[in-house]
């Protein structure tokens, strides 16, 4: 897959064609597997669960292995069972816009590279934001319709690759995920 550096007009170009094949829903459900690669470990963690995505409320990331967990993350919040962290604003909104295509809100703080085929995309985020920078190096998103994976190279050389199967986009979310969200209301 070639890819291309495009100045701001080109990147717009392609985000459009982007945005025509990417179909991002007020909901998606689905199953994530993440390979994290810390650069003091020679073997990569694992993780797999499931995800929610509200466009009207954030994330939910529940683990289900190695070790169950679940984090909530909307706006500058992030609440997991050690408790309630503030978030960047740019930070805290990455993840939500990531999995809702919210490309302007994305492209506020990263550049953009990219390239489309015929099914397919991927696109590559370099943060503008130097609070974010310290953090994420760099972002590369890849899709059809839906959002299929990420790839984040920190800035410290870690590196994670989380990859989305089983999407879905009910109508609705359970009572159960409702209750989670308000979790995040103020």
């Amino acid at each position: 897959m070639l890819m291309l550096l495009v100045p701001p007009a080109w990147a717009d170009d392609v985000l459009d064609q982007v945005r025509a094949m990417l179909q991002p829903q007020p909901i998606a459900v689905g199953h994530f597997r993440q390979t994290k690669q810390l650069a003091f470990l020679q073997q990569p963690l694992v993780s797999e669960g499931e995800f929610v995505y509200a466009q009207s409320g954030g994330v939910i990331w529940n683990t289900v292995s190695p070790v169950a967990s679940t984090v909530l993350i909307g706006g500058d919040r992030m609440i997991s069972e050690q408790g309630e962290q503030a978030l960047p604003p740019s930070f805290g909104q990455l993840i939500p816009a990531l999995l809702g295509g919210d490309f302007a809100r994305l492209r506020a703080d990263f550049e953009i590279q990219g390239s489309v085929q015929a099914r397919s995309w991927r696109l590559q985020f370099l943060p503008k934001d130097p609070l974010l920078a310290k953090i994420v190096a760099e972002l590369v998103l890849s899709g059809d319709s839906d959002l299929r994976g990420f790839d984040i190279l920190e800035s410290g050389g870690n590196r994670s690759s989380t990859v989305f199967e089983h999407i879905s986009h009910p109508a609705q979310l359970t009572p159960a995920q409702a209750a989670e969200f308000e979790r995040l209301s103020p």
